[in-house]
Order: C-alpha cells, then sequence, then structure tokens
C-alpha cells in the first residue's frame, strides 16, 4: 500500500491533480456559464490579497462605525465604490500569533504559526478549488509579486506562488508548441495509466484485509475516481483553444523598487484571468521588502517604515507607500466594477478580501487586523467595527466567502458561522 500511496502522492506533487472544467463547458472561447434562457448565470468567484508589511490603521479605521462614517485618507481612492466594500476593524484569527509568520495562517486560521511543531491546514481558496475547481481551466491561481504563498493544501503544505506575470500570461493565454502539448498529453496519460495500476493493485489487497481496512480503502477509491476524473477532464482541455484577449505576454519588471509597475502589471493579470474565467479562485501576497519604492517623497526603506515606532518622519514616508496600495486596489475594483458579465459586474461577482495579518507592523501585533471586505453579492457600504474582545474570528468572514462561492461546508471551520454584518443581498 506505501508505494501506492506514494504514487498518487508524486501525482499530485507534479501538478496533475488539477481543478477542471465540467466537459458540457467546452463550448465558447469566453468560459461563461449560461442559463436555459441564455442569459449569464450566476458565476462567484473570490480573490484574497494580503499586505505583508500591514496597513497603518490609523490611517484606514474611520472613527465612526455604520454607513455614516467619514472616508479616511486610505480610502477616498474608493471613494466612488464606496457602496461596494467594507472596511472591518476589530477583527484576527483567535490564537494566531508570531509576528510575520501568522501570515501563513491568514487564509487558514490554523493556530501558533511561529512555534515549531506547527502544522498548518487547508487554506479556503484551496478548500474552494477542491469542490469547484473543475469548472475552470485552472482550479486556482496562488500568486505573489515578490515571494511567499497564502495557499495551502489539505496536508498543510504550502503551494508555490507564481511571481512573473509573463509566466502567468503564457500559461492562461499561449498555446504551447506541438511539442510541449504532445507532453503534457504524455503526462496526463501517464497519470491515468498509474491510476489503473493502482486500482487494480489495491483490488487485490481488498480480498486479504478485515472490514476496518476496507472502509479506510473506500475512502482512497473515492479519491482515485475523483483524481480520475479530473485526468479526463484535464485531457479534454489540453486539446482546447485558450482564450484570446486582446494583449500582448508582458515583460517581467525586475526592479523592486517599481511598487507601482509590479503591483499594477499583477493586478492586469488578475483581472484578465477573472474577466475570461480562467479561474475563480485567487491569492495574492502583495508587494512589501526593504527595498526603497520609487515613490516621490520616500527614501527608505520599505519594511524599516512599517517598523516605525510611531515616528512621524518614517510614517509619513510610509503613508506615501500605502496610499499607492489602497489606489492601484482602487484601480483593480473598477475595472472589475466596468466589466459586465450578463446583468452583473464582475466586482458584484467576486468577493475581494484585502488586508494582512499584522494589526500593527511596528510591534509585530496579530490582531485588529486592517481588513477590507468588497465586491460579491454582500450588503457593503459600512464600517463594520468590533470590540476586540468581542469580535467573531476572521475565520467568519472566510466562512462567508465560501458560502458567496456556493460552498454550505463545516471543513474549513468548524462550529463557526458566516459574518451576520455582512449578510448576502
Amino acid at each position: 500500500m506505501s508505494n501506492q500511496l506514494s504514487r498518487r502522492t508524486f501525482l499530485r506533487a507534479t501538478g496533475i491533480a488539477m481543478g477542471l472544467p465540467l466537459l458540457s463547458s467546452m463550448g465558447a472561447t469566453r468560459l461563461l456559464a449560461k442559463d436555459q434562457s441564455g442569459e449569464a448565470s450566476d458565476v462567484r468567484r473570490m480573490l484574497a490579497i494580503c499586505a505583508p508589511l500591514g496597513i497603518h490603521t490609523p490611517n484606514l479605521f474611520p472613527e465612526k462605525s455604520g454607513k455614516d462614517y467619514e472616508l479616511t485618507p486610505y480610502l477616498k481612492p474608493m471613494e466612488s465604490l464606496r457602496n461596494k466594500f467594507s472596511v472591518i476593524s476589530g477583527m484576527m484569527h483567535p490564537d494566531v500569533d508570531g509576528g510575520h509568520a501568522a501570515e501563513k495562517s491568514f487564509l487558514t486560521g490554523a493556530a501558533h504559526p511561529g512555534q515549531p511543531s506547527f502544522q498548518n491546514t487547508i487554506s479556503v481558496d484551496q478548500l474552494a478549488a477542491e469542490q469547484l475547481g473543475y469548472k475552470t481551466r485552472l482550479g486556482s491561481l496562488t500568486l505573489a509579486v515578490d515571494h511567499s504563498s497564502l495557499s495551502y493544501t489539505r496536508s498543510g503544505v504550502q503551494i508555490p506562488a507564481e511571481n512573473r506575470p509573463s509566466k502567468l500570461f503564457a500559461k492562461l493565454f499561449l498555446e504551447g508548441t506541438k511539442q510541449e502539448k504532445e507532453e503534457q498529453m504524455r503526462r496526463i496519460e501517464d497519470g491515468q495509466s498509474i491510476m489503473d495500476l493502482v486500482q487494480d493493485q489495491t483490488k487485490k489487497v481488498t480480498k486479504k484485509v478485515g472490514r476496518k481496512d476496507n472502509q479506510t480503502l473506500d475512502q482512497y477509491f473515492t479519491s482515485v475516481r475523483e483524481l480520475e476524473q479530473r485526468l479526463v477532464q484535464a485531457e479534454a482541455w489540453a486539446t482546447r483553444p485558450k482564450p484570446e484577449v486582446d494583449r500582448k505576454q508582458p515583460e517581467d519588471i525586475t526592479d523592486r523598487a517599481e511598487l507601482t509597475q509590479r503591483l499594477r502589471l499583477m493586478y492586469e493579470m488578475i483581472f484578465l484571468a477573472i474577466q475570461t474565467d480562467s479561474t475563480r479562485f485567487i491569492s495574492l501576497v502583495a508587494p512589501g521588502g526593504n527595498e526603497v519604492v520609487s515613490l516621490d517623497g520616500v527614501d527608505d526603506g520599505w519594511h524599516n517604515l512599517s517598523h516605525h515606532g510611531r515616528d512621524p518622519d518614517k510614517i509619513e514616508m510610509l503613508t506615501i507607500i500605502e496610499l499607492e496600495e489602497m489606489r492601484l486596489l482602487a484601480e483593480l475594483m473598477q475595472k472589475l466594477e466596468d466589466s459586465r458579465e450578463g446583468n452583473r459586474s464582475l466586482l458584484d461577482q467576486t468577493a475581494i478580501l484585502f488586508g494582512s495579518s499584522l494589526g500593527n507592523a511596528s510591534s509585530h501585533n496579530n490582531t485588529n487586523l486592517p481588513i477590507i471586505a468588497a465586491g460579491g453579492h454582500f450588503r457593503h457600504g459600512q464600517h463594520i467595527a468590533y470590540q476586540e474582545d468581542k469580535a467573531p474570528p476572521l475565520c467568519n468572514l472566510l466562512v462567508s466567502y465560501l458560502q458567496h462561492v456556493g460552498l454550505e461546508t463545516d471543513q474549513f471551520s468548524s462550529g463557526r458561522s458566516t459574518l451576520t454584518e455582512l449578510s448576502s443581498v
């Protein structure tokens, strides 16, 4: 049995167990689901973005809660979209600590990520991709502008992020050479052959084991059958043309100081992936290192500025950087709002989570996290302000996002409910 299980693990590690579409949707280049009347059906998506160096919350959180709050400096770039987002203060992941290490738990909620014995769990994007990723060419996209990753498998293994827009564009929109396609087909066929071998060998084992072991094997067979279905769907996708977009393959920007160009380019790739329905679940680690970014008025390293120690000069420079982050986020949101999918905007169909695992980067604090919830079918236009000792866990918001995409599940956060203040409209 150990050899068979390791083969299955190998298949998943090599990327054969990928999220893939229903065969009935293999018609148009634009992967837009339709109902019987020909109108666009309710296609739900999820995008999670983490700012690794935090957000200076005095510039983000309004003083007043509810709908009549006054826009703060960081919210002013989103003024035209006021009714499409909500800012949330007071939330955290209970028992998630460790300063920067808490980023590992941003989409999982797993406790004590800074401890040597830490074992992560599945991230919310991957849970959604497991169950719904078959509907699109790519089950999910795990992205980073610089490094790291927010996405984790069911066994708690971090999924490497793609940080080169040129490679991401090629994966989404460029047809490979004949040789590359043949090699892809061979990998898929090899996976199907191994699945046949696994089933043949395990069927022999079932005749020699007891009831408890047979129950374990039944669960294993279910996993094998699901993987086989994905392999069949992968074969169909491999022969299907990729979507066409009015954009050339971009050149990667390697200068880390070019914050605006680098983040805008990654947001453009995300927009195209959403617009073409190439995937419905995306995670992104935004930029944030110790580079001195190319913005007027900034002459110190970003990481050093985030650990400002209340130095007003450092906070002033940090504000310049973070305002640019918020302006670029607003730019992406506006593009999604201006793009229609049937009688809805792409922003209405895409639940966006923007925030950080650091509530106060200067002190490495992991409470009162900066959170913006945008898009989706939620009741927005408000500042939801919690007292920290009475706030629901951040996982409640993640459960709300799972329900937005159509999943009723307790696998992600057993015993936790949705965030009622953002109930769907």
